[in-house]
């Protein structure tokens, strides 16, 4: 098997220069001649697709086709005289390599957003939005801002960015595919009772379901509509007697899809989503308005539906695993891991050579995981930073981009596969030959972080924001910090990033329950420098309470069997019980993996695995 090979002869990764410059050079004086003839000043331009999707098919990436930019979160808005760039902290590298720097002005997604733009900059000004890309919440927020700054938001009936799009690829149309219950727990007709009983206790007649997670959730389906996450693009209306209509598109469905899903669920077109919609006049339905776009909610309000604002009710339940899918997630790891070690292993002995680039690391890193019959999909393409590169929180290796891995050098790989019964994300810092004094101290403060998040006890109930300090303590101990979460929620076989729980400064509400699994990722990050990051996933369980304690207590289980690079680790920097967690970890690591791989891997995984 080569390289650049999967098991099934396949590459999942290609590494080509994506965006760029030129795409908004070509791009935008169409848009600009598109406005005029719409009779528009501007137009917003979201990353989001009509499923509100992370990671959205190439068909849908309008955002990256008008600009450039092919990050996972950001916005335009281009006027006919101006056009403005919103992206947050992971992307502020990034967003100007893609970008004309001449034809954009660069705001932050975070703290001056569009809104921000709409208050300041609209004033007399007409902007088009597509009703598709955003949610009631979000355009709620934008219109109100936009008659704050004196402008107005006019909605579209078709997107501009459509019109012009030449050789735009094609929509996606992968088979949806049985999620079996040996990995789901739980059989589709069950969960969806479960909704239907939510739902009555509401006074609510069914629930409109568009998140595609949500849905491969509710009815046991899975596919590969969607880059990294094995989701099928489609509508699904469940009702409070427990039967359910899913819409899509036929070419996706097989008569093992129509076994599988069962009698009490109607397969119809896509076709037949908004004339189902219109049926629904006088009935109380249930919506997420966080996660279905305004065109939805406005169909549903003009066809005479009451339309009640709900959290989707799939979203606790598919984030606390059940018993079967923490096992799953469990011995994913172990496969995932296996392939990890074999890649650390090979590193070390090549890396010193001074002939690796982040392209030939990342496909090397592939091929092993590919040796598992059991991998699908990689969980999202590999960041494989070198020196500078890895600076970059989110960097896309490409071959225009590429590094040769040099000496005395950190090597970051953020990576994670696609397994039926689990899904991965790790990220390891490496050292190449001898790292400096400086690049140890913030890669053990980072370690130090790390080793505190996975060891702390909290009351049940606690969000996962009262917890982000302690991954950051170490590192602003020395005056340092990095610009992303902590912690994300991760999907069993699903997305790679879930909600809604999160670990990170942002203010959320959401207590941490069990079986909820995140990640924990602290990092460091020197612009122009080096890039360090450690994650593992871990997932909550109900901890032991201390004789006299009073609290139900919660605490991290780790899933990640991987070692932890301790050459870069400053030994005198670490507690007695940090040294204990770390120790104690590698000692799990080893007595796990160890006998899964070949004699002299494991010879060399005893060596990383040692007691410090």
């Amino acid at each position: 098997m080569t390289n650049n090979e999967n098991n099934n002869g396949l590459s999942f990764q290609t590494f080509n220069t994506v965006g760029g410059k030129n795409f908004g050079q070509n791009a935008i004086p169409k848009i600009r001649e598109k406005l005029k003839t719409l009779g528009l000043d501007g137009i917003i331009i979201p990353h989001e697709d009509e499923w509100q999707n992370e990671y959205i098919p190439a068909a849908f990436e309008r955002l990256l086709f008008a600009t450039g930019f092919s990050g996972s979160a950001g916005s335009a808005i281009v006027t006919l005289e101006n056009a403005y760039m919103f992206t947050d902290g992971r992307y502020t590298i990034q967003v100007k390599v893609q970008t004309d720097n001449d034809l954009f002005e660069y705001w932050d997604l975070v703290s001056k957003g569009p809104k921000v733009w709409l208050e300041e900059k609209s004033k007399g000004l007409k902007i088009g939005y597509d009703p598709k890309l955003f949610t009631p919440a979000s355009l709620k927020t934008l219109t109100e801002a936009a008659q704050f700054g004196g402008g107005e938001l006019v909605e579209l009936k078709s997107n501009p960015i459509d019109e012009i799009w030449e050789n735009r690829p094609a929509k996606p149309a992968a088979l949806a595919m049985p999620h079996e219950d040996k990995f789901s727990g739980e059989n589709g007709a069950s969960k969806r009772g479960k909704i239907a009983e939510s739902l009555s206790e509401g006074g609510n007649h069914a629930v409109i379901l568009t998140s595609p997670p949500s849905i491969a959730w509710a009815f046991n389906i899975r596919g590969g509509d969607v880059s990294r996450s094995p989701l099928v693009l489609s509508n699904a209306i469940i009702n409070n007697d427990a039967t359910a209509q899913l819409f899509i598109a036929p070419e996706k469905v097989t008569p093992e899809l129509k076994a599988h899903l069962g009698n009490g669920v109607e397969v119809l077109s896509e076709a037949d989503f908004e004339p189902a919609l219109a049926k629904l006049s006088g009935k109380n339905i249930a919506v997420d308005g966080g996660l279905t776009s305004a065109y939805i909610v406005n169909v549903l309000k003009n066809s005479g539906a009451n339309v009640n604002e709900v959290q989707d009710p799939t979203t606790l339940p598919r984030a606390m695993k059940n018993e079967t899918e923490i096992k799953g997630m469990i011995n994913a790891h172990i496969t995932d891991a296996v392939a990890m070690v074999k890649f650390l292993h090979w590193f070390d002995q090549e890396a010193p050579k001074g002939i690796l680039t982040e392209i030939s690391a990342a496909q090397k890193l592939e091929s092993f995981r590919a040796q598992s019959p059991e991998l699908v999909d990689l969980s999202f393409d590999s960041i494989s930073g070198a020196v500078s590169n890895a600076a970059m929180a989110h960097y896309r290796v490409s071959e225009e981009t590429n590094k040769t891995i040099e000496p005395n050098s950190f090597y970051l790989i953020d990576s994670g596969g696609q397994y039926k019964n689990g899904t991965t994300d790790i990220t390891r810092t490496i050292s190449v030959g001898e790292v400096s004094d400086e690049m140890k101290d913030r890669f053990t403060r980072v370690l130090k972080g790390h080793i505190a998040l996975s060891s702390i006890k909290f009351p049940e109930g606690t969000p996962g924001c009262m917890l982000d300090t302690l991954a950051r303590m170490a590192l602003w101990d020395g005056g340092f910090d990095y610009d992303h979460g902590t912690g994300h929620g991760v999907g069993s076989y699903l997305g790679v990033h879930e909600g809604p729980q999160r670990i990170a400064k942002v203010l959320a509400n959401i207590p941490l329950r069990e079986g909820m699994i995140l990640s924990n990722e602290p990092g460091f990050y020197k612009m122009g420098g080096y890039g360090i990051r450690t994650e593992n996933l871990q997932y909550v369980t109900k901890a032991t309470v201390p004789q006299g304690g009073e609290r139900t207590m919660h605490s991290f289980v780790t899933l990640t069997l991987v070692p932890i690079d301790t050459r870069a680790v400053v030994i005198e920097m670490l507690s007695d019980n940090e040294k204990k967690w770390l120790n104690e970890y590698h000692a799990k690591v080893y007595k796990t993996i160890g006998p899964l791989v070949d004699e002299d891997t494991r010879d060399w995984l005893f060596e990383a695995c040692k007691a410090v």
